[in-house]
């Protein structure tokens, strides 16, 4: 689907029909999602466009992510699909911003381009070109990127009050904290794509020399981001080194209890295996007396044993 939002006096009004596309001026944004062949190649030949293959929008090196050729600026950045607190994939966006107009070419879909849809139609007056609406689309996906930053805060500071109040352990713990690394990690890697796309944008003589007030108000809030990230990162790390020690406490308690009352079994087992071997001669065999001997000398054995471990405050 071809999308085309252009401003009619103070209006911003959008367009989907490519008939009508072509009669258009004063064009801000032209939006593809999931766009067909044909309609790629229709919006290069009109606009004067080369848009880049698939392969080439995913390529991690320096030199596909940024570009800047025939007075077009050409950068791909991954946006993160965010539901409510909730991180669930990253998918690429082709962008390429020539003269005042943004080009987007997109598969996946987010909150993000709706809601800056949604702020073109509500403030008119701040969407002049199409770096506006760029640096809307990055401003709004950091803004969610950071409410789920502080929603993995909020979450790492109820697992660890829990831990405190309750001081016992479960897998489950385990698995949420590794989660919780996972998100962590996943929006460091989107935060860090982004700052180092901006940055480009920072020291590109094609873009609006105006805007870049605001670029460097982005990227501080990146940077803010960044060390966001990796405290929260340091904090899970805590967490889990925490459950392990506790997990490994509760596994030394446990292994504590056996080893007591092996310990304590022994000399009654000694004394037992004693007086049960097969020779005639063993004292007080023949003795009506005896088994009574016998069991109070394990007993004894055993108290014996329990009152040296209190003693040592072993047990």
């Amino acid at each position: 689907m071809v999308r085309v939002y252009y401003k009619e006096g103070k209006d911003i009004r959008k367009e989907t029909s490519l008939d009508e596309i072509e009669e258009l001026e004063d064009i801000v944004w032209v939006d593809l999602q999931n766009a067909s062949e044909k309609d790629e190649d229709w919006i290069e030949g009109h606009f004067g466009l080369s848009f880049q293959t698939p392969q080439e929008v995913i390529e991690i090196e320096s030199s596909s992510r940024y570009i800047e050729r025939e007075q077009t600026i050409i950068a791909n950045s991954n946006f993160l699909k965010i539901t409510t607190d909730k991180l669930e994939e990253a998918y690429p966006v082709a962008f390429q911003l020539k003269d005042k107009t943004l080009f987007t070419l997109r598969t996946g879909d987010s909150r993000i381009f709706a809601d800056t849809v949604r702020k073109m139609k509500i403030s008119k007056e701040q969407f002049h070109s199409g770096a506006d609406v760029l640096l809307r689309l990055f401003e709004t996906q950091i803004d969610y990127e950071a409410d789920l930053v502080e929603s993995i805060a909020k979450n790492i500071t109820l697992i660890s009050r829990n831990l405190n109040a309750d001081r016992r352990t479960d897998s489950n713990s385990i698995l949420v904290i590794n989660g919780l690394q996972e998100q962590t990690m996943t929006l460091r890697e989107g935060i860090i794509d982004k700052q180092r796309v901006l940055s480009a944008f920072m020291r590109s003589a094609l873009f609006p020399e105006d805007r870049k007030d605001r670029l460097k108000i982005v990227l501080k809030d990146i940077s803010s981001l960044l060390e966001y990230t990796s405290f929260n990162f340091e904090r899970l790390e805590y967490l889990q080194n925490t459950l392990m020690n506790l997990i490994t406490l509760e596994q030394n308690q446990i292994i504590k209890i056996f080893t007591v009352f092996s310990i304590v079994f022994l000399p009654p087992t000694l004394v037992a295996s004693i007086f049960g071997m097969n020779f005639s001669f063993i004292p007080g065999l023949n003795s009506q007396a005896g088994f009574y001997v016998s069991l109070f000398l394990m007993l004894l054995s055993s108290l014996g044993i329990i009152a040296y471990f209190r003693n040592k405050r072993w047990i």
